[in-house]
């Protein structure tokens, strides 16, 4: 079933409504969609380089207002929409903990999470739920979605189809990593 929604999704990218539909995929991504805008993105970019940077603004704008809907369902709506959400991405478990840890690092929660391949709608509705400072979410948020996505505009503007692959395989290993350091240097900063 995942497998018939990926290509789904991909075959939104030659539609002549295809920014509609990235606008769309970015949205609901960030709130309860499973699949990245990623795979609307890479072949929309591939095929007219000239709007890379409109394509990477339009997933960075929808996915922040889709951030904002998983906000929502965290803030207001837990109970009915959240938890199961959680519960279908195995999170529900960590939830108590992370409420507790939330206030001193939902910012880098929500930085780490909108860069990687972790779940951005888990941590949007983790944030919701969790009480997170909106001013807060909303700034990590444009960080974390504005970095990944204006990244990947610029890697295939640079050097085309045959990075591809590697943004596919690897450039999610790549902003883990990135990400691992980053917080681990303040770690160490804050504790040594």
């Amino acid at each position: 079933m995942l497998r018939r929604l990926y290509d789904w999704t991909l075959s939104l990218s030659a539609h002549p409504n295809a920014l509609v539909a990235l606008a769309l995929v970015a949205f609901v991504e960030s709130s309860v969609f499973p699949i990245p805008p990623d795979v609307l993105m890479i072949p929309m970019i591939l095929a007219t380089p000239r709007r890379a940077w409109l394509i990477a603004a339009v997933a960075t704008a929808s996915s922040v207002a889709g951030g904002l809907a998983g906000y929502w369902i965290g803030a207001g709506l837990f109970e009915q929409v959240g938890r199961p959400v959680l519960e279908f991405y195995g999170k529900t478990d960590y939830f108590d903990e992370f409420r507790l840890r939330y206030a001193e690092w939902g910012a880098w929660a929500v930085l780490v999470a909108g860069i990687t391949p972790f779940p951005f709608k888990v941590i949007t509705i983790l944030s919701g739920a969790a009480g997170l400072s909106l001013p807060v979410f909303l700034v990590a948020s444009i960080l974390a979605r504005g970095l990944r996505f204006f990244l990947v505009a610029w890697l295939l503007r640079l050097f085309g189809a045959p990075i591809q692959e590697f943004i596919e395989k690897r450039l999610g290993l790549v902003f883990t990593l990135f990400c691992a350091a980053l917080v681990g240097g303040f770690v160490a900063v804050k504790y040594l």
